[in-house]
């Protein structure tokens, strides 16, 4: 025993032998147990680093049976994705949903340019015939963004093959030149390196690089048509190595929804269109509309994947994964355009929302995607950490060279504009945004959602490698060597957390300089 002297001369005992505390911080469980809490809230506790940041596997669940190697999706917002951001997420390893504030004509191309992108064997390519012109590929050309067309007996795939026309054939031609038929421009049969049907992928590919030709057609014992390759697509898949593919190497795509019965016709034209996934894009997602669309498209395309969502207690979650869902999107009011808690007064801080229905989800087997509320590489890594899959980002990609808009200056600050689609400005553009807050046919729109712009970031080309790197080294300094030993980690206590005052989170930022650049890459 020890004894230390009060101030009346007295000596009082003091126990030596007080046991320290055998772990810091606190679990998962008790770190949510009473309190709403933001990503802000809280720090990860540091573990022990065993390994490289590049050995860090961010393989994650997107829904039940699509998998990406990036756990990043661009959000279905009209200023966020479209298919020039759809197809980089795509090739970085994550996935892109296009959003549904259009046409739905406007939507399946979209999500028919992601498709046609980048492929293996091309099982349905642009076929032309001998009478189409050169105007026609043109055409082609600004639809698809490629000009490579084979040209068949028939105009038509299966057809026999009688030649190709490639930009090199028509680059050059006049504008008063448009009309002339294909027969007199394209590269003909007897010049063409073709290969037999039942060839596979990589000796394909090995054939193509040795004939330095842009395309090689496949053809049957009959000569007829059966697919293409494309030597554009061999390059990117060597510098895009952790590229969302479906099992017929296309990029994988996704696109939102609405829960009415007018959206059914739109979800029969995406699904033509070769649709991955699709988003049921509700603020609310606990609604009898979610739960009849679901059991429309479970009952009519049983092998489409469905994120039902938006939910944030695990009752809604409840609802959405008895009716079918293969995926949960969780968030409501947390976004950086979005005013949902302070009109509505309902919605829940992020993190608890994340974590309390992923807790509930994964008993089920439903991967969650966190929405909302992501600022920074480090709310990433938290989320994961939580118990997401994967996480969305609407904020954090908008400005960036790919997502849909203008530039534009203001004060010599170079922009582009950012809007919620809960605001009154997305929701007078198209009733498809105001479906999505119940309010198609309200006579006074109650705006859930602002307008506002966004800096200029550069190119998803480079941002999102240097969110990847970012969440690896998160995890290294967590000790966590995958992202699913990361959620393994947190079920099982082994991650510890603890809370920020104020106080913390300003020590925890830039303070106490008089200036400062902030270059994150």
């Amino acid at each position: 025993m020890a004894e230390c002297s009060l101030a009346n001369g007295t000596t009082k005992s003091r126990s030596s032998n007080k046991t320290p505390p055998t772990k810091d911080g606190v679990t998962a469980a008790e770190l949510f147990l009473d309190e709403g809490l933001t990503y802000n809230d809280f720090l990860i506790l540091p573990g022990y680093i065993g390994f490289a940041a590049e050995e860090v596997d961010l393989t994650s669940k997107l829904t039940r049976n699509i998998s990406l190697k990036a756990p990043l999706v661009s959000s279905p917002m009209d200023t966020v994705t479209e298919s020039s951001m759809a197809i980089v997420m795509a090739l970085c390893g994550g996935i892109g949903i296009i959003h549904h504030n259009c046409t739905p004509e406007f939507q399946s191309n979209e999500v028919r340019k992601v498709k046609k992108y980048e492929q293996g064997f091309i099982l349905d390519p642009v076929v032309m015939g001998l009478d189409n012109t050169v105007a026609d590929v043109f055409s082609a050309k600004a639809r698809n963004g490629f000009s490579g067309i084979p040209i068949t007996e028939n105009g038509h795939m299966g057809g026999k093959l009688l030649g190709i026309v490639t930009a090199r054939d028509i680059d050059f031609l006049s504008r008063d030149q448009y009309n002339v038929k294909l027969s007199e421009v394209m590269t003909p049969r007897e010049l063409l390196t073709v290969a037999s049907s039942g060839i596979k992928l990589k000796e394909a590919n090995d054939m193509l690089q040795k004939s330095k030709k842009g395309k090689l057609p496949i053809v049957n014992e009959k000569d007829e048509l059966v697919s293409l390759i494309s030597r554009t697509d061999l390059k990117k898949h060597r510098e895009f190595p952790l590229a969302s593919k479906d099992e017929r190497k296309q990029l994988l795509v996704g696109a939102a929804i609405g829960t009415r019965d007018d959206d059914k016709e739109r979800l029969e034209m995406l699904v033509n269109a070769g649709v991955d996934v699709v988003v049921l894009d509700s603020s609310q997602g606990n609604s009898i509309y979610q739960i009849r669309m679901i059991k429309h498209i479970k009952q009519n395309f049983p092998d489409l994947q469905v994120v039902g969502g938006n939910v944030v207690t695990t009752s809604q979650a409840k609802t959405l994964i008895e009716a079918g869902v293969d995926a949960l999107r969780v968030g409501m009011g947390s976004g950086s355009i979005c005013i949902t808690q302070e009109v509505m007064a309902v919605g829940r801080p992020q993190g608890t929302a994340v974590y309390n229905v992923a807790a509930f989800a994964s008993g089920a087997g439903v991967p969650v995607i966190a929405d909302g509320g992501i600022s920074s590489v480090g709310h990433i890594t938290k989320a994961l950490a939580l118990g997401a899959s994967s996480v969305m980002m609407g904020s954090m990609l908008a400005g960036t060279t790919e997502a849909p808009g203008e530039y534009f200056f203001s004060d010599g600050v170079r922009l582009k504009k950012y809007r919620g689609m809960g605001s009154l400005d997305a929701m007078e553009t198209n009733k498809s945004s105001a479906s999505r807050y119940f309010s198609e046919s309200d006579k006074l729109k109650v705006a859930q959602g602002v307008s506002g712009s966004i800096v200029d970031k550069g190119s998803i080309h480079k941002f999102v490698p240097y969110l990847i790197a970012g969440i690896q080294h998160g995890c290294q300094d967590i000790g966590a060597k995958s992202t699913e030993s990361l959620r393994d980690m947190m079920y099982d206590g082994d991650l510890r957390f603890e809370k920020r005052t104020v106080s913390a989170q300003v020590e925890g930022g830039v303070h106490s300089l008089h200036s400062f650049e902030k270059r994150l890459y």
